[in-house]
């Protein structure tokens, strides 16, 4: 018995890394690989950093907060004005306190998200959809391979930064058993310290789980913008319809057609000028072809800049003007001139060698 084989079956499979136009069209709807975790990690960093170095800034803020209301405020009479007064130095009190905070945490969420992304502003990501809110999509994402890493990675930051912050206070029992019988002042500063180490300690662990997660968040996401052939056939054949690809694809290719024939005046031997409208280098190269061949050619401004090249390296140019017409008319770029030239071109080329050989 023989099995007839659907090779259709596989044209569905995604298989292919995408497309840049694929991934350009996902970025546009916000769809990048991005790891929340990344965020976090850097947020608690810095905002531990800012605690860290503006200690006392704070700490001066504070205390000049509560001296101001239990040894001004609580003491004057209850008006409309003084509540007034409390309410507005209270705000600037508290903006001088938590506005740096705010300030760098703002400045390490953007950092965390150049940093994973670049540059991104996209509408698309905060619309409304109703597959958000359906309820068998909410199953489906609840039992995925997705929400099970989501899972494992819940448990791996408890278990990991429960451990790191464990070793850091049990490192420090010894003296935090002593702390009850020091100086209240002192037993802050300690507190506030060893805090501290916990919160750099819990940081660098989250550090670590960030690193692994945007790293499956980038596989992931590698995998979810996969494309079969099929789809990679569409696009191109999509975009080749499109009139402005089109006309983009031909500008670029005549762009890069006339910098290659650029480049070849340099060797030419010599070139032939109307002089103001016609522009032809020729070359002959015995080896090559047996008669000369026209590397490039060009009218108006396409022909100063000919002769610009041909003058910067020290190409002759021979005015002529009905050979100069004719080539440019009959003769194809790359293609050796036809018999009609001979006479004309070799005159030219052995009025060249004798002016060369005299310089």
């Amino acid at each position: 018995m023989k099995y007839r084989l659907d090779l259709q079956f596989f044209a569905g499979e995604k298989t292919e890394k995408a497309t840049p136009k694929k991934r350009q069209d996902t970025r546009k709807k916000g769809q990048v690989a991005k790891s929340q975790d990344v965020n976090t990690a850097i947020l608690l960093l810095i905002s531990l950093g800012v605690l860290a170095l503006m200690g006392g800034y704070f700490k001066g803020q504070f205390l000049q907060l509560f001296t101001s209301v239990f040894d001004v405020y609580l003491t004057q009479e209850v008006t409309a004005n003084t509540v007034q007064t409390l309410l507005v130095e209270m705000s600037i009190a508290l903006a001088k306190i938590v506005g740096p905070i705010m300030g760098f945490a703002i400045v390490a969420g953007l950092v965390s998200n150049f940093g994973q992304f670049g540059l991104l502003f996209s509408g698309e990501a905060i619309k409304f959809d109703l597959k958000k809110i359906d309820p068998i999509q909410g199953a489906k994402r609840i039992f995925s391979v997705r929400a099970l890493v989501e899972l494992l990675k819940s448990l791996l930051k408890i278990g990991l930064v429960g451990a790191v912050t464990f070793y850091v206070l049990w490192q420090n029992m010894d003296t935090v058993m002593t702390m009850f019988m020091k100086a209240p002042e002192n037993a802050m500063q300690f507190f506030g310290k060893i805090t501290l180490y916990m919160g750099f300690a819990a940081t660098l662990a989250l550090l670590f789980i960030a690193a692994l997660d945007y790293a499956y968040q980038r596989f992931d996401f590698e995998k979810n913008i996969r494309m079969s052939k099929q789809d990679i056939k569409d696009e191109h054949k999509n975009m080749e319809g499109n009139p402005l690809i089109r006309s983009k694809i031909k500008e670029k290719q005549r762009q890069m057609s006339m910098m290659r024939m650029m480049s070849e005046v340099p060797k030419a031997d010599v070139v032939i000028t109307n002089p103001t409208h016609f522009a032809i280098a020729i070359q002959y190269d015995d080896k090559k072809s047996d008669t000369p061949i026209v590397i490039a050619k060009g009218m108006d401004h396409v022909a100063l800049k000919i002769k610009e090249i041909a003058k910067a390296n020290d190409v002759m140019m021979v005015e002529n003007k009905p050979l100069a017409r004719g080539l440019y008319k009959k003769v194809e770029l790359n293609q050796p001139i036809q018999e009609e030239f001979f006479q004309a071109v070799a005159e030219v080329l052995a009025f060249v060698y004798r002016t060369e050989r005299k310089l």
